[in-house]
């Protein structure tokens, strides 16, 4: 038995589909089923047409570990509150430290290998590099509560000195791909570019208020969906080198590139024009993102990341002009 934590969301129903296609049927879904919660229809389609034994809401997964745990076999810890403009400490300090350290915490008294989900919001501007060794991690300056929340926990679990006997905190650099339509103002660009060019015929993009980028040319590491639950396929069969990982493509694209390939997928010519960075995100704006990699390859993992051009090619032909889920 697998269990996936925020098995409604994005990555997380993108992993049970993986696991699915993988053989794993017996799987418990935890999140907020809630339907005050629930984001709209869309986020209940993620896991519509999925294999599982059960659906366990978040509050009470605690308990349902205790009277389980024998049945457990991995734990896959990737719900979590995720909005960036969200700023009330409280409900990160709630949902992402607390409960994490809840799951961490009884991993550890069960026996169970935990896979978590950190962020690359951990490395705020980057001023000490994107590099996953876990001596920078009590340096590092998040730009916001969430990351903030993030690293506390990445903080928290190195300091333990009881662990899992396997766990790896995997940080997600920027994740895109289908079951993300529920996402909102979060979504990737990908996904608003898609629908303003269906809409509108071009896209809008931030102007670069930094003399070393052009408009355009500020570089993110862009990773698909497909790749983030292959690697961790590869940690539920690897179980050792516990420890924080990038999860990255390893490689910084511009965005004009991603809504260039956004375009071409739809057959369009691109029409691409700038509007100014608002005034109150433009001094945390980030230019650059790059996950180094080398780390995860260290232990054994081989797989080719897709390319940023097969990826948004992938994406809007597949999924978004289909309206279809992973």
């Amino acid at each position: 038995m697998i269990v996936v934590t925020g098995a409604a969301g994005f990555i997380a129903s993108c992993l049970v589909s993986k696991l699915n296609q993988e053989g794993f049927k017996d799987i418990i879904l935890v999140d907020d089923f809630s339907s005050d919660s629930y984001r709209k229809a869309e986020k209940k389609k993620n896991f519509e047409g999925k294999f599982y034994t059960d659906k366990i809401e978040r509050n009470v997964f605690s308990e349902w570990l205790d009277n389980n745990h024998q049945l457990v076999e991995f734990v896959f810890h990737i719900g979590a509150r995720t909005d960036t403009t969200e700023f009330d400490k409280a409900i990160f300090d709630t949902l992402n430290l607390n409960y994490s350290k809840d799951i961490w915490n009884k991993c550890v008294e069960y026996g169970l290998p935990l896979v978590y989900a950190s962020s690359a919001a951990t490395y705020g501007m980057g001023e000490f590099g994107y590099e996953d060794n876990h001596e920078v991690v009590n340096k590092l300056k998040p730009l916001n509560p969430y990351g903030n929340s993030k690293n506390d926990f990445d903080k928290w679990a190195l300091a333990q000195k009881k662990q899992p006997y396997f766990w790896a905190g995997l940080k997600f650099f920027n994740v895109y791909g289908p079951n993300e339509y529920h996402k909102g103002r979060m979504a990737s660009v990908i996904f608003h570019a898609f629908n303003q060019i269906q809409q509108t015929g071009e896209m809008k993009l931030f102007a670069s208020h930094h003399p070393d980028y052009k408009d355009g040319e500020q570089l993110r590491d862009f990773v698909y969906v497909k790749d983030v639950v292959n690697v961790c396929l590869f940690l539920l069969e690897h179980r050792k080198n516990s420890g924080l990982y990038n999860l990255g493509s390893g490689k910084a694209r511009t965005f004009l590139d991603l809504v260039k390939n956004t375009f071409y997928a739809l057959e369009k010519t691109p029409q691409i024009s700038f509007i100014p960075t608002p005034e109150d995100i433009r001094d945390k704006y980030q230019y650059f993102t790059e996950a180094n990699m080398n780390k995860l390859k260290s232990i054994g993992y081989s797989h080719e990341f897709t390319s940023l051009e097969d990826g948004v090619k992938d994406y809007v032909q597949h999924y978004l002009k289909e309206g279809k889920y992973y």
